[in-house]
């Protein structure tokens, strides 16, 4: 009696992992698709959805031929309608500062406290500490002082 149920258990286990499991969906059409890559490292795309997606992005290379200073640098934007129908746009730069977006539906971090404005001013005014070549700092606390090198 084990054997009958074990046996009609894995039966009905493998129809159950054999349905499929999404339902099949008319692909979005591309209504428009443009591409060019440069030899001096510049690109610029866009391409747009039956689904109202919109993406252009262009880039190029700042400080070309110099290898230590090489950054892609890159702007662009996109769009799209998000599930609850909303619009939602988006601009962006990425470049040596990192990824920058800019857009009405993301948050806005609080204003900096006055505190942290004050001590950022006044550790500006103070002179830069200088370090030896391992690592230590240079100045009153330094580990030649105590006599280690």
């Amino acid at each position: 009696m084990d054997s009958l149920r074990c046996t009609v258990l894995i039966s009905m286990l493998g129809a159950v992992l054999a349905a499929p499991q999404q339902q099949y969906t008319t692909p979005i059409p591309i209504l428009s698709q443009q591409q060019e890559v440069n030899a001096d490292g510049s690109y610029k795309y866009n391409y747009a959805t039956g689904n109202n997606i919109q993406v252009e992005e262009t880039g190029y290379l700042k400080n070309a031929g110099i290898p230590e200073q090489e950054i892609q640098s890159a702007q662009g934007y996109f769009s799209y309608v998000d599930p609850d129908g909303v619009p939602v746009q988006l601009t962006y730069t990425a470049d040596e500062n990192g990824f920058v977006p800019q857009g009405a539906h993301l948050p806005t971090p609080p204003p900096t406290p006055e505190a942290i404005l004050k001590a950022l001013a006044f550790l500006a005014t103070q002179p830069q500490q200088d370090y030896d070549e391992k690592g230590f700092p240079i100045g009153p606390a330094s580990p030649a002082r105590f006599g280690r090198k």
